[in-house]
């Protein structure tokens, strides 16, 4: 008599290995039974979310991708709204619904509001395209600052009948430059964010959450537009509130990041704290340090500051220099630089970096940390080149070692693109040295 055997299959569900689910356990003995687990209410809501979360979510994403996309679609939701108002202030401004209007004026005025944002996106591109990604915090802020100065300018417009056509070019133009900024800016930031390099995931779950999110504000809108209207004064006052909601969630957003990148400023941060305590800062404390608003709007806060960074400057014209600083430059090459591919010179107030044209994104960063060194050495008046290259050779290792064992990215440095490089001999400053 042979014995029988009893076979149990387990069913599991879900996108990723670290969240799955038990839904059913199936027994074969030899009779089929069948019993469930969970409820269907739980399997549909995990399906749901699905749509709006990446895969493997919270694992596979980082810590601040929450709080982010909580503000992020919140001031999104606003600005839809926001939308509504100026859209409606604008259409009235060009004619609809006026007898007197004609459909080759008011089709000849939105093409020149479009073309004017066109050519303002090229060229805000061509001057800042390259340094979007190393300030990615700063640029997702003042992309959103810039749209509401769009907005701002689509609801004047009605105001000033004379002035129409240069207001809502203006408006367009600034548009333009969030559309650049906050794309480029939303690329760096998806990068960030993947843990699993799911970056395509995020930004696809992202663009689901961004629909939800216009569905809701142009349904709120509509009514806003609704209630609102022919009451100029309750249309500033809704506008105007939710314009201020609107750049307190965008800097909330912007603040909840961590980034691990090294840019010019967190380098300098963390620089000058390794050089005073011998210790690195984490990404988490940085965060909370460095500016998200451009310098110049926030130097109210950092008076006291020293800001090392400000002082340095990567990609150095050589045919700029005057025969003297050719001079220093030929004594520095065969002395003080001779294994680096680089080269340092302080002009004006200035660190100026001098890059070879075969130098690596290792290369660049050690320039860098260099240049932040001897502009540190500047303020405190000791002897310059000489202090900050034996700081180099003694601790540069040392930083680097720390950064990465507490998170940082120290594979390159985030800069603009360094157009300007150089080729030297060190054989022949050599041989004129000797």
């Amino acid at each position: 008599m042979e014995a029988s055997q009893q076979l149990v299959i387990e069913e599991w569900n879900g996108s990723s290995s670290t969240k799955l689910f038990k839904t059913a356990t199936i027994t074969v003995s030899p009779a089929l039974s069948v019993h469930r687990s969970g409820s269907g209410f739980n399997h549909v809501w995990r399906r749901f979310l699905d749509a709006f979360v990446p895969e493997g979510f919270p694992s596979s994403v980082t810590p601040d991708y929450v709080p982010f996309q909580v503000w992020d679609s919140l001031q999104g939701l606003s600005t839809y709204i926001r939308t509504m108002l100026s859209t409606q202030a604008l259409l009235s401004a060009i004619g609809v619904g006026e007898k007197s209007a004609t459909v080759i004026g008011a089709t000849f005025q939105w093409f020149l509001r479009d073309l004017t944002g066109m050519i303002g996106g090229i060229l805000f591109t061509f001057h800042q395209g390259s340094n979007l990604d190393s300030n990615a915090k700063m640029w997702r802020l003042v992309a959103d600052l810039m749209n509401d100065l769009g907005m701002l300018m689509d609801l004047l417009s009605p105001l000033f009948p004379s002035a129409f056509l240069f207001i809502v070019c203006l408006g367009s133009l600034s548009r333009s430059f969030t559309g650049v900024a906050s794309g480029a800016t939303r690329a760096a930031l998806t990068q960030h964010f993947a843990l699993e390099n799911n970056a395509a995931d995020i930004s696809a779950k992202e663009g689901s959450q961004e629909t939800v999110a216009t569905m809701l504000g142009m349904a709120v809108g509509m009514l806003f537009a609704h209630v609102t209207m022919e009451n100029p004064l309750a249309i500033w006052f809704t506008f105007l509130s939710l314009t201020m909601f609107h750049m307190y969630a965008n800097y909330k957003a912007v603040q909840s990041l961590t980034l691990k990148s090294l840019n010019f400023e967190r380098s300098s941060i963390l620089l000058q704290h390794f050089m005073e305590t011998g210790q690195v800062l984490s990404p988490e404390q940085v965060s909370l340090m460095e500016h998200v608003l451009p310098i110049w709007m926030s130097s109210w806060r950092s008076k006291n500051a020293k800001l090392l960074h400000t002082r340095v400057h990567l990609g150095l014209r050589v045919s700029f220099l005057d025969h003297s600083e050719m001079g220093n430059l030929l004594h520095s090459a065969g002395s003080l630089y001779k294994k680096a591919m680089y080269l340092l010179v302080e002009r004006k107030g200035m660190i100026n970096v001098i890059l070879h044209k075969d130098s690596t994104p290792t290369d660049v960063l050690q320039s860098y940390i260099h240049s932040l060194v001897l502009a540190k050495n500047t303020d405190e008046k000791r002897s310059l080149h000489s202090e900050s290259q034996s700081w180099m050779d003694k601790q540069y290792e040392i930083f680097l070692q720390k950064l990465k064992a507490s998170g940082w990215k120290i594979e390159r440095l985030l800069c603009p693109s360094i157009i300007w490089k150089a080729h030297w001999m060190q054989e022949q400053f050599n041989e004129k040295i000797d």
